[in-house]
């Protein structure tokens, strides 16, 4: 049966890493390993997984400050050599599909705003077989790394949808900023890269700790 109820966003855009895609562990465990095979020191968990969602060197930037600035582009290097040994180990979080599906029967537009690369985001997509689900999608290679708002306006401009109408869902205080940013409500997830202790003050809608509680809140209030 079709969902009556109007709408309060019509847009809703997903991170990728850490809310849709069950990859913050082996993201930490590759930005610690590139770092280390570059010289510098083995970053804490906690420091790899903060740098999850801004672009990736601006995110390898600051969790090797130790690594000088020439060895940067071997440091990206490394880290998509670590990266791509286990890409296909990864998957979607349990849940993701059937609320995406119910999100398109309900009329939302849906895209996504990552710090992934283009090319990265691409293949992910492929290997999900998800890009139909999706209306539109940034990366921060082709506009800027979160938070700035760039990514996230550009998708209200090509989709046709004003601030208050756009809705976005991440893990990292990156992305509940970039909405602030962009003019835009948020909701964050707890089960991704940063602790949602930190959220408050961004004032999120919402924290789900689950894609079950996600999907929940989204089908009664957005």
């Amino acid at each position: 049966m079709t969902d009556s109820r109007p709408r309060r966003f019509d847009l809703i855009a997903f991170d990728w890493d850490g809310t849709l895609y069950d990859s913050t562990r082996l993201i930490v465990r590759c930005i610690q390993a590139a770092v280390v095979d570059v010289g510098g020191a083995r970053p804490s968990e906690n420091d790899a997984a903060w740098v999850i969602g801004l672009g990736l060197a601006e995110a390898l930037a600051r969790a090797a400050p130790d690594v000088p600035r020439e060895k940067y582009a071997e440091l990206g290097a490394r880290y998509r050599y670590h990266y791509l040994k286990h890409q296909d180990d990864l998957v979607l979080f349990d849940g993701v599909l059937p609320l995406l599906d119910a999100l398109q029967d309900r009329g939302h537009r849906l895209a996504v705003a990552t710090g992934k690369s283009r090319r990265g985001l691409n293949e992910a997509l492929a290997t999900v077989a998800l890009r139909e689900r999706f209306d539109a999608s940034r990366t921060a290679d082709e506009t800027f790394g979160k938070p700035h708002p760039r990514m996230l306006l550009e998708l209200m401009e090509e989709l046709e949808v004003p601030a208050e109408r756009t809705l976005m869902i991440g893990d990292t205080t990156h992305d509940l900023q970039l909405a602030i940013n962009a003019g835009c409500a948020s909701v964050g997830v707890s089960y991704g890269a940063h602790e949602p202790d930190n959220f408050g003050a961004l004032q999120p809608l919402y924290v789900a700790h689950s894609v079950f509680g996600l999907k929940q809140w989204l089908l009664d209030n957005a």
